[in-house]
């Protein structure tokens, strides 16, 4: 099924969000918080991963603590309990920044820089994926990896959601595996049902139970964003009440704009797009509504993220390399934003 796009009729509206001092010195890669607190970590092309505290009740954001690569840095995660900050980079390596103990070690290495790094808590490993085509499971504790698994082609995004793990690779290659039966052998070869190259991943979270505030990864399908202007929402199993689509979004007139990042809320399962045109949209997939539209910020949105209970929306702006090498300096900044509860909240289905 496709549907062209979610109702726009929510007015766009120009954000006015709190700027993190101290910011990166060149792009964005990644901005992501841990799970159990209101700390976020900040990779960037300036060879730097900072970490930083939010207190939205005093407008606030300080850092904490800051670590480096040798060369650019092009993805950060948490682990679990929060206690550690994992990243990989151009350098081809992947490292660990302890919170506690303040100390920085290498855990991963690849033959190419290093695109995705992931924590996968049920088997206490982490994940990484490379533009050498491979994915390796690593144990923090071993410089050898446990398990090597070979691409198709580079991994450009990929997601987790025990045990799904969905990987998006160039030339539009999509592999799903099932990582409580075989994690070498993908159980899905797919081509993305988007035209053009895969920018952004993430696997969908489950609001059956959202009034409680018990939203799970709930391992039922994920959304893939294009540089095209394009998601797809992406079941892995069709049934009468839950089909496939895909829809327009980051356009504006003539002018089409890459998906950068997608996120989804962790206590309603909706999910926001951010794109190279400035703006970012929350939207409810299930009703198929656009329900909150902002304004352009001035500058590509390169990554985006919920805080633990999804009252705090981190997103950065940065160049993307979407119009190639430039000449003017651009800006680098990341912003939070204050989620307002009717922003986010889905909505009942409009009649047609």
């Amino acid at each position: 099924m496709s549907y062209s796009r979610p109702s726009t009729s929510a007015s766009n509206e120009a954000p006015k969000d709190y700027e993190v001092p101290h910011g990166p010195n060149d792009s964005v890669s990644a901005v992501s918080f841990s799970p159990v607190a209101d700390f976020f970590t900040v990779s960037s092309w300036d060879t730097y991963v900072r970490i930083y505290e939010a207190n939205m009740s005093t407008g606030a954001a300080i850092g904490k603590a800051l670590y480096n690569h040798e060369k650019p840095v092009l993805c950060c995660a948490w682990s679990k309990d929060g206690t550690k900050v994992i990243s990989g980079g151009a350098d081809n390596a992947g490292r660990c920044f302890d919170i506690t103990s303040q100390q920085v070690g290498q855990i991963a290495v690849h033959d190419q820089p290093i695109k995705c790094f992931k924590y996968i808590e049920n088997h206490n490993l982490v994940l990484t994926g490379s533009w050498d085509k491979t994915l390796k499971y690593w144990d923090m504790r071993s410089s050898t990896p446990v398990l090597t698994v070979n691409l198709p082609e580079r991994c450009y995004a990929l997601d987790f959601s025990y045990p799904v793990l969905v990987v998006g690779c160039a030339e539009r290659h999509v592999q799903i595996f099932d990582l409580s039966k075989d994690p070498r052998t993908p159980v899905k070869s797919l081509i993305s049902p988007l035209k053009w190259q895969t920018r952004c991943i993430s696997t969908f979270l489950n609001r059956s139970g959202y009034s409680m505030g018990n939203v799970d990864r709930d391992c039922t399908g994920y959304a893939i964003g294009s540089i095209e202007g394009r998601v797809g929402i992406q079941y892995f199993e069709e049934k009468e009440n839950q089909s496939s689509f895909s829809f327009k979004c980051h356009r504006e007139n003539n002018h089409v704009h890459a998906v950068n990042a997608i996120s989804f809320h962790p206590t309603y399962g909706t999910f926001s797009t951010a794109g190279s045109d400035g703006t970012f949209n929350f939207w409810d997939k299930d009703s198929k509504q656009r329900l909150k539209g902002f304004s352009s910020i001035g500058g590509p949105i390169t990554s985006t993220t919920f805080n633990s209970n999804g009252s705090i929306f981190a997103y950065a702006l940065s160049y993307d390399w979407s119009k190639g090498l430039i000449s003017q300096p651009q800006r680098t900044a990341v912003f939070l934003h204050a989620v307002k509860d009717e922003d986010v909240k889905p909505k009942p289905p409009k009649k047609r």
